[in-house]
């Protein structure tokens, strides 16, 4: 199929680039494993399923199992001849109702996830009310006993700007430096969630990248500060340690969404910038 505009696309292929959103509940994470059902995985399926084509899509992040997703950038070279605004269409109506394709746009064939995305926000959940979450259940940690949000605040604090953060990386590691950037990191009741107001606490961090579970095992330990198990001083001290035992426990992977990823200047469509160049947005799309 040619493109629109009967142009065809060069012998190198087109290179697509996709913000996805899912629910992580039902997949063993992003990554494409043997004999398990992941994003990754599912993807390359509804891709091939449309073109023919055994393409294996790269994502900015490796999301675990369990954990969800509002913008996963993901990019994947095709031949097809297909459009950005076509492959989001195709994808949509092949792609199981637990993920979607939010925007799609042509890239340089140079593009990589990894190394375009400059800045990441994660969000956990933790559900702490009396009651047991329901309808959000698969989406939160609940917490038996109410979180001192004021606590967590102090002790969050610490945590921001540039450090090693190997206490807060699950061993063992292959990743030979430890050192990252956390430009901000808020604990927060939002003004309603789930049923009630209240009823949840959320952290939301944002850093030019993390190590593996780095943000599941703030969120534990800062649970450890606000149940008041820890003084808030305490998560200062676990990060001078430079040691995992240090620092608390990992939280569950169901609270944690990746909830944006910004890419830098050099890799944002131009005002002049092609049709092809600009996100193409799926039709059902509500993103801004």
């Amino acid at each position: 199929m040619s493109p629109a505009g009967g142009e065809m696309p060069p012998a190198a292929g087109r290179r697509i680039a996709l913000r996805l959103a899912y629910d992580g509940s039902r997949y063993s994470g992003w990554q494409a494993q043997p004999g398990r059902t992941t994003v990754q995985g599912t993807l390359a399926d509804a891709i091939r399923s449309i073109s023919g084509e055994e393409v294996m899509p790269k994502g900015a992040s490796r999301t675990d199992a369990g954990v969800h997703a509002l913008d996963q950038l993901v990019a994947f070279t095709s031949t097809s001849g297909h459009s950005a605004e076509v492959w989001v269409k195709a994808l949509n109506d092949r792609l199981p109702r637990d993920i979607s394709v939010r925007e799609g746009r042509e890239v340089d064939l140079s593009f990589e996830p990894v190394t375009a995305a400059v800045r990441k926000k994660y969000r956990y959940r933790i559900h702490d009310a009396p009651w047991r979450p329901v309808l959000q259940r698969h989406l939160v940690w609940h917490w038996r006993g109410r979180l001192d949000v004021d606590r967590m605040r102090e002790a969050a604090a610490a945590l921001v700007g540039e450090h090693d953060f190997t206490s807060f990386e699950t061993t063992p590691s292959t990743r030979l430096s430890k050192v990252r950037t956390i430009h901000a990191l808020e604990v927060l009741r939002p003004p309603l969630a789930d049923d009630a107001a209240g009823a949840e606490v959320w952290l939301e961090v944002e850093g030019n990248g993390f190590l593996y579970n780095m943000v599941r095992i703030i969120t534990g330990s800062l649970v450890m500060i606000g149940a008041g198990k820890r003084p808030p001083e305490w998560l200062g001290q676990a990060l001078a340690a430079r040691s995992r035992p240090a620092a608390g426990p990992t939280a569950p992977p169901q609270g944690l969404v990746l909830v944006n990823i910004e890419l830098g200047p050099e890799r944002q469509p131009s005002a002049q910038a092609t049709e092809s160049g600009t996100w193409q947005s799926s039709p059902n799309s509500s993103a801004p």
